[in-house]
């Protein structure tokens, strides 16, 4: 029970971090798999320490003009906010080895809620499952499969999602 009240309100500092920057007019929706499993890491978290690794990855692509530091962090969320880009999970909690696939659905309700002018799938697991779904219901997303960028796909991140953004 315990367990259940802290994961609770993990995920409810998580929504208000996520709604804080969340754009009027989503143009580029991000679909990642899953919020990290350190409570106090997370996208939308302006003070995250370290491993902030999917955060960086994105601004410096996005925001090539600046550099992300931990300083600077709240601030390049507001500029990609008012850029209309926004990220959300596939899965609301972290990672535990629970197949994807039963998330999906409830993926395509949020995405119907947010409209997004684009969406990119970030990571492999994530494009397998949900990109069937959204291509079948129509919906403007990337062909790119986008790796997460940790684990030495830094570069290969980098290129996949400069093509994403270019349209593919």
């Amino acid at each position: 029970m315990r367990d259940e009240v802290a994961a609770a309100e993990v995920r409810q500092r998580r929504a208000a971090a996520a709604e804080r920057y969340r754009p009027e007019t989503v143009r580029l929706l991000l679909v990642a798999q899953a919020p990290p499993a350190a409570d106090d890491r997370y996208f939308y978290f302006p003070d995250v320490a370290t491993q902030d690794t999917l955060f960086r990855s994105v601004a410096r692509i996005i925001l090539p003009h600046t550099a992300p530091t931990r300083s600077n962090k709240a601030s390049l969320l507001e500029q990609l906010r008012d850029r209309g880009v926004f990220l959300i999970d596939l899965k609301p909690d972290p990672v535990d080895g629970t197949v994807l696939s039963p998330y999906v659905p409830e993926l395509l309700a949020r995405i119907a809620e947010l409209a997004p002018e684009r969406i990119i799938l970030i990571k492999a697991d994530v494009y397998d499952e949900a990109y069937p779904a959204l291509a079948r219901a129509g919906l403007p997303v990337s062909s790119v499969r986008v790796p997460f960028p940790a684990f030495g796909q830094q570069s290969a991140f980098k290129a996949a999602f400069s093509r994403a953004l270019a349209g593919e």
